[in-house]
């Protein structure tokens, strides 16, 4: 440790011997760093917040609002496109000394590092605008920068709120005339499907109508052969019951009894054999030796004679004609549905072209008609839109905070640069004291003469003044410290200078 105090000692010692250098390169860095701060212009920030709605209630309501995030970053993208910022450069005195499209560029490229758009909240821009122009005083950058930020709002408001009026009407404009060049071809293309449906009724549709029509004649089918079974065991239920229903009665008392018992009789053996019983059953023999009795007795009874009609009888009669004549009109169904389907296959396999034909039309007309009816609900939705847009703008623009009317700069920190280059010109005149020193090779103390040649050192010689040299030397301190304090008075002097010149911007 008392090395390292016995070094700063020792540059101390060298530095103030040398103080006069020191000095020197002091004033000569500070004058030149105060000149070059000098010739920094001072740039003016304006700022102003903006609010902007893109969706309203009724756009909402009406689903025809646009999408927020999208719609937010195009806000900020337009608010600083190239377009825009080359407008603001031709409507302000930044535009005054550009002639050629190159320096427009050059402009424009500079203009677009000035100006910065913040999305502080969703809806909510910032915008900023850093002028610094060498060639306008500080009155006319501070004017500038407010005057740049309040172009750039107009122009934006111009542009969204009156010119997404224009776009809804050119893009209806266009939107009809995409409606009537499709309505004419839809026009053509139906006209061709009913010549070629006249021609070829079969083929109505296409292939793929046809198909879907063969399918639809053999679920059909399908159902009628279904129904078919079911009537047909409906009838052969009513005549099992028919067979073993008699057809007169036989009353006690009355004549004609023997007609009537072999009528039973016959009824009884039919039902016998309806269940399923052959002549060589007992009971089948038994029954038919007594109806061939009743039969005898039935031949010897008076003609006429006979018993009441059986109710029963008549009204499954009735019940047997409906169930035929159902059976019959479904087995005609089933003959004209399988016909219709034979038909239809055969006009398809006897007529390819014809079927290629029909596909083709069909599809064109559906592909026609289905573009139209979109075009005609844009159309509508468009049309709407601009109505909304005549009637109240969706796009609502607001401004919170005008632009600002800077007071003082916001660039550069001069106060800050000034003190800075007073530091760096003190330590600049110390280093090169203590660079001089260094070359001269000499030792302040004995103590670093005895750890450089590594020799005891024996004594030293103090150093003896008379008052003659003495006063030398305290004039000399004096002018010393006079232009030290000059240095620091300058620098003083500068920090009010720069205080009051920026008191005084309007």
């Amino acid at each position: 440790m008392q090395e390292v105090f016995d070094e700063i000692r020792s540059a101390l010692h060298t530095v103030w011997n040398r103080r006069w250098l020191a000095l020197a390169v002091a004033w000569g860095v500070c004058v030149l760093g105060w000149l070059l701060v000098a010739l920094i212009p001072n740039s003016y920030e304006s700022r102003a917040r903006i609010y902007v709605e893109l969706d309203d209630v009724l756009s909402k309501q009406l689903d025809i609002s646009g999408e927020g995030q999208q719609a937010i970053t195009k806000v900020r993208q337009t608010l600083t496109s190239a377009v825009n910022l080359e407008k603001v450069i031709r409507q302000t005195r930044l535009g005054e000394k550009v002639e050629t499209q190159r320096e427009m560029q050059r402009a424009v490229d500079n203009l677009t590092e000035k100006v910065v758009v913040k999305n502080s909240q969703d809806n909510l821009f910032e915008l900023t605008a850093t002028i610094g122009d060498s060639s306008f005083s500080d009155a006319e950058n501070a004017a500038l920068a407010q005057d740049v930020v309040q172009k750039l709002i107009d122009i934006f408001r111009e542009e969204n709120v009156a010119g997404n009026r224009g776009q809804v009407a050119d893009t209806i404009v266009f939107l009809d005339q995409q409606l009537d060049d499709r309505k004419k071809e839809l026009e053509a293309a139906e006209q061709r499907r009913l010549g070629f449906e006249a021609q070829h009724p079969d083929l109505i549709g296409g292939t793929t109508t046809v198909s879907s029509r063969i399918n639809s004649m053999r679920d059909e089918m399908r159902g009628v052969d279904a129904d078919i079974a079911a009537a047909q065991s409906a009838l052969a239920a009513i005549n099992g019951q028919l067979s073993s229903t008699p057809r007169s009665i036989t009353m006690p008392g009355e004549s004609g009894g023997a007609r009537g018992a072999l009528a039973q009789a016959q009824s009884q053996l039919s039902a016998m054999r309806a269940r399923g019983l052959t002549d060589s059953h007992p009971d089948v023999q038994a029954q038919k030796r007594q109806v061939e009795a009743l039969r005898e007795q039935a031949a010897g009874e008076p003609a006429g004679a006979g018993g009441s009609p059986n109710p029963a009888y008549t009204s499954l009669v009735s019940i047997k004609a409906e169930r035929q004549a159902n059976v019959q009109a479904l087995q005609a169904r089933k003959a004209a549905l399988q016909a219709d389907i034979s038909g239809l296959i055969a006009s398809q396999a006897d007529e390819p072209a014809v079927a290629a034909e029909a596909n083709r039309i069909s599809r064109d007309y559906e592909v026609l008609k289905e573009k139209y009816d979109e075009l005609l609900k844009n159309r509508e939705e468009m049309r709407l839109r601009g109505q909304v847009e005549t009637e109240r703008s969706a796009f609502q623009f607001e401004v919170i905070d005008p632009p600002t009317a800077p007071r003082k700069p916001a660039a550069p920190n001069r106060p800050l640069l000034l003190i800075g280059v007073l530091i760096a010109g003190i330590a600049a005149g110390c280093g090169a004291a203590f660079a001089m020193g260094l070359l001269r090779s000499s030792f302040t103390t004995a103590e670093k003469l005895e750890r450089v040649l590594d020799l005891p050192v024996i004594g030293t010689v103090s150093r003896s003044m008379t008052s003659e040299a003495r006063s030398v030397e305290r004039a000399q301190l004096k002018k010393f410290f006079a232009a030290s304090g000059a240095l620091a008075a300058v620098c003083f002097l500068l920090l009010v200078v720069e205080i009051i010149q920026v008191g005084s911007v309007a």
